[in-house]
């Protein structure tokens, strides 16, 4: 574990030494890239999207006057809201109506100049439940609220019987101007790449779920080389939500921790500001949400904190089926061993992506302007950047960081688990999955073994005592 113990290390040293190591590390660092680079192993999902060449499906948009006329639904129910062109591009679509895009909608909803806003189920049975009973309950506070003041449409490429109501295509055919991805983490890139026929250059898509947004460089420039050639890519942003929320059914949802959110760039399109703004402002000035946006550096750090977490505390949690402060309780066992390998592998990985060049772009961004600087002022950054994350993920802060987290969350059930208990697939490869693939990806050789024991754990659907549990990582 070359780097995490060389972090660990020389995170408290005297700041000459510590510059004086990190560079050391730099020079190594690129050294090793430049004879491993053919090792490097691109992750299955991009894989896969790169490999398709068929055609993206023409989706038709089925609302609430479609359903079957002879069922309540089809009996004069209308939307709420208006697609006319005059609200094009503030509509804001969500896709995805879980727990965090139930949360999403309802903080917009409060909005003083509210936009309008579209729900997008997955399944012709949600539309019929809302058909029935209309309308997103939370729970906050012990204060129950209703919002039944949405549109919603069921997208799909089966078009809709010719029942006297229209039969309209996605977004009337035209361009989605703003999309909120709240699937599960596994679901967004790829339902994202199925609705590429209406996302172009003034299209602003949001990701905020769980783990790392998967367009970060260096995969979501071969994504976008990929899908998007030209100048004809959307705007990518992503959403770090650190509020608790748990299911109570459909389209009710307790919001049982409320905290705050970040909402920042992840990879920039060819639309001007204004336009690519629209959606972040709208976000941070979301009522009950108390989101802010960050640079695009900030929201990459934060991404990769919060995973670390997720990667520790999520699956530890399903394999024991307990709630998150059971991982933390002191006990006569090893899990406190466990954590610090975790920890440890995951501090590693950090390591190594900080001081590869694929990281380049996002350490300068807020930072340099290109073009403007000299070679050396960009050396300067990069090495003080470096500095500060090697110290920030080094093992003992993360250790420290993980154990104030699952403090702060420890009544809580993670989502994993949630999960787990519904009998769905869980986003085990979306957090403990991204690390192992990004020590892949970077091809230096590295392996997270504790990692790769506790996938195969959650996937193989086990259950185990603490003891049990420590046996088989250790």
């Amino acid at each position: 574990m070359r780097i995490v113990r060389l972090s660990t290390k020389f995170a408290s040293l005297p700041r000459h030494q510590f510059r004086g190591t990190c560079t050391r590390l730099l020079h190594s660092s690129a050294r090793m890239e430049s004879v491993q680079t053919g090792r490097e192993t691109p992750p299955a999902w991009l894989q896969r999207i790169v490999q398709d060449s068929t055609k993206p499906p023409k989706l038709y948009a089925w609302t609430l006057e479609n359903l079957s006329a002879d069922t309540e639904a089809g009996a004069g129910s209308r939307q709420v809201g208006s697609h006319g062109n005059a609200d094009a591009d503030r509509r804001i679509y969500i896709l995805g109506v879980g727990n965090i895009g139930r949360l999403y909608a309802m903080c917009l909803s409060k909005l003083a100049n509210r936009p309008p806003i579209t729900l997008v189920v997955h399944r012709k049975e949600l539309l019929e439940h809302w058909a029935a009973a209309p309308g997103i309950e939370l729970t906050r506070h012990g204060q129950v609220h209703n919002c039944a003041a949405f549109d919603i449409e069921w997208w799909t490429d089966v078009a809709p019987p010719p029942c006297g109501a229209p039969v309209a295509e996605v977004a009337a055919g035209g361009h989605i101007s703003n999309l909120i991805v709240a699937t599960k983490a596994g679901d967004a890139v790829p339902q994202v790449d199925r609705l590429r026929r209406y996302l172009g250059s003034r299209s602003t898509v949001a990701f905020a779920q769980n783990g790392m947004c998967k367009l970060w460089p260096p995969a979501g420039e071969a994504y976008v080389r990929a899908r998007f050639p030209g100048a004809t890519s959307p705007n990518w942003i992503a959403c770090v939500t650190t509020h608790g929320v748990t299911s109570q059914g459909q389209f009710k949802s307790v919001h049982a921790a409320p905290a705050n959110a970040l909402v920042g760039p992840v990879m920039a399109g060819s639309a001007d500001d204004e336009q690519t703004g629209y959606l972040m402002r709208t976000i941070a000035d979301a009522p009950d949400l108390d989101a802010r946006q960050v640079s695009r550096k900030e929201l990459w750090i934060a991404q990769l904190e919060k995973l670390v977490v997720n990667a520790i505390i999520n699956p530890l949690t399903a394999v024991l089926r307990c709630k998150n402060g059971e991982v933390f309780a002191p006990r006569s066992d090893a899990l406190p061993d466990v954590i610090d390998r975790l920890v440890g592998e995951a501090s590693e990985l950090l390591g190594a992506l900080i001081l590869d060049s694929k990281s380049d772009e996002i350490l300068l961004s807020g930072s340099v302007s290109k073009g403007v600087v000299s070679g050396d002022a960009t050396i300067e950054t990069l090495r003080v950047g470096r500095e500060e994350l090697l110290a920030r993920f080094s093992f003992t802060q993360l250790r420290a960081f993980v154990a104030d987290v699952g403090a702060k969350v420890s009544a809580n059930t993670s989502s994993m688990l949630q999960d787990v208990q519904a009998g769905k697939l869980t986003e085990i490869d979306d957090f403990n999955g991204w690390l192992v693939d990004t020590a892949r990806l970077l091809g230096n050789g590295l392996r997270l073994p504790t990692h790769e024991k506790l996938i195969a754990l959650v996937k193989g659907k086990a259950t185990l005592t603490r003891p049990e549990l420590c046996e088989r990582l250790l």
